[in-house]
């Protein structure tokens, strides 16, 4: 009876440990993984910074007007090149 009764204690002891190991390990995984996902947020943060900032420099009105004038050859509009266009007149 005693020997019966140690090998039930020893093969509870036995579990007990393997399941403190597969808790530790999944632990450690667990942890692993949301480093990663830390990580990869602070990246996007940094990237939305940087993207905001550049959205402020490329939408400023004197930038899109150098680039009007340089690029695609725009003009300020006057009033010798207005026209006006009226309904019913030929």
């Amino acid at each position: 009876m005693n020997g019966r009764l140690n090998l039930v204690l020893t093969l509870a002891l036995v579990l007990c440990a393997l399941s403190l190991v597969n808790a530790q390990y999944q632990a450690r995984h667990l942890f692993i993984e949301l480093e990663r996902a830390q990580a990869y947020s602070r990246q996007l943060d940094i990237d939305w910074a940087q993207l905001q900032l550049d959205q402020s420099t490329l939408g400023k009105n004197a930038r899109i007007d150098a680039n009007a004038r340089h690029d695609l050859n725009m003009v300020p509009l006057s009033a010798a090149r207005t026209q006006y266009l009226t309904v019913g007149e030929k």
